[in-house]
C-alpha cells in the first residue's frame, strides 16, 4: 500500500518522540544474512479452514475483532481465532450476516467461550454489527463475494474494505497531515493470501504491496533490537505500563516509525541478498485498530 508506506516515511522524516536507527537495521540484516524464517499459515492449528467461502467469512470477522489483548492478562489472539473456530464447527450459521448484526456483548463471549466482558466489548459488538450490515447490503451477506470484487488486486481489496467498512479505517491525523495505517484491513489480505496459499480466494497479484502491520508488538521487538529509539519519556511511560492515548504524537510515531523500519529492512536485504519477499514491554494503547 503506498498510501501507508508514503504515510509512514512522512511521520518518519518528522517524528519527535520516536526515531529509526538506519546503522542498527544493517546490522540487523547482516546480522541474519537476509534468512528471514518462512511460517506456515496456522501452524499452531488455532483457525477454521474449509477451503471455500465460510473460511472467508471467518477471517474477515477475525480480523474485524483483531485488536487489543492486552487490557485483560489472559486474553489473547489465539482465543479469538480459536473460539470462532469451535464456534463454526458448531454452527455453520454462526457468522452469517444477519447473525452478525444482532449479537449483543454476552452472547459475543459465549460465542467466544470467554467468561468476562471483553477489552472494548461495546466496540467489538458495534463492529461485528457493522460488518454484518454492510456485508448484507452490499455484498450478498458474503464476505467471499468482497474478495471476488476485488478481481485479485490486494491494494483494491484494501480499498474496498476502507470504504465501505468504517471500523477498518485506521487513519489518524499528525501534525496536520493525514496518516494511513490500515492494520486490520491488511492482516485481512495478508491471511487470505496465507490460508488459501495464494490461490482461489488467496489470490493476489499485487501481494508485495501490503507492509508490515503496525500493532503493539512489532514495535516492541524493534525497539528490543536497538531500530526502534523512544525519547526518554516515551520510555518511562511504556516501561512503567502507563496507558498512551489513541491519535497522539507518541502512538502514531510508534507504529508509522515501526512500519518505515521494516521498509527500510526489507529494501536493504532485497538490495544485499537479492531477497524481495519478508514475512515480518509493548506500548498499550486502548484502540479498535490493532
Amino acid at each position: 500500500m503506498e498510501a501507508v508506506r508514503a504515510s509512514a516515511a512522512w511521520v518518519a522524516s518528522r517524528s519527535s518522540h520516536v526515531t529509526v536507527d538506519l546503522q542498527e537495521i544493517e546490522k540487523v540484516v547482516d546480522k541474519i544474512q537476509g534468512n528471514v524464517p518462512k511460517v506456515e499459515w496456522d501452524f499452531e492449528g488455532i483457525h477454521y479452514f474449509d477451503n471455500g467461502p465460510l473460511t472467508v467469512q471467518y477471517l474477515f470477522v477475525l480480523d474485524a475483532l483483531n485488536f487489543c489483548f492486552w487490557p485483560d492478562k489472559d486474553l489473547s489472539y489465539d482465543h479469538l481465532a480459536s473460539g470462532l473456530k469451535l464456534a463454526l464447527e458448531k454452527d455453520k450459521t454462526a457468522l452469517d450476516a444477519d447473525r452478525l448484526k444482532n449479537y449483543t456483548g454476552p452472547q459475543l463471549r459465549q460465542l467466544l467461550n470467554w467468561p468476562r466482558p471483553l477489552p472494548i466489548e461495546e466496540e467489538r459488538v458495534r463492529l461485528l454489527h457493522e460488518v454484518g450490515l454492510e456485508l448484507e447490503r452490499n455484498f450478498g451477506g458474503q464476505a467471499a463475494n468482497l474478495v471476488k470484487s476485488a478481481g485479485n488486486s490486494a491494494a483494491t481489496l484494501i480499498e474496498l474494505i476502507t470504504r465501505h467498512f468504517p471500523g477498518f479505517r485506521d487513519h489518524s491525523l499528525y501534525k496536520g497531515h493525514q496518516v494511513f495505517l490500515y492494520k486490520r484491513a491488511q492482516i485481512f489480505v495478508a491471511d487470505l493470501w496465507g490460508a488459501f496459499k495464494g490461490q482461489n480466494y488467496g489470490e493476489f497479484n499485487d501481494i508485495n504491496s501490503i507492509t508490515i502491520f503496525a500493532d503493539y508488538i512489532v514495535p516492541a521487538v524493534l525497539r528490543e533490537l536497538g531500530i526502534l529509539k523512544y525519547g526518554s519519556n516515551l520510555s518511562c511511560s511504556i516501561d512503567s505500563n502507563s496507558e498512551i492515548v489513541p491519535g497522539s504524537e507518541e502512538e502514531v510515531e510508534i507504529r508509522a516509525c515501526s512500519i518505515y523500519a521494516v521498509e527500510k529492512m526489507r529494501d536493504l536485504i532485497g538490495k544485499k541478498f537479492g531477497k524481495q519477499n519478508m514475512a515480518l514491554s509493548h506500548h498499550r494503547t486502548l484502540s479498535i485498530y490493532y
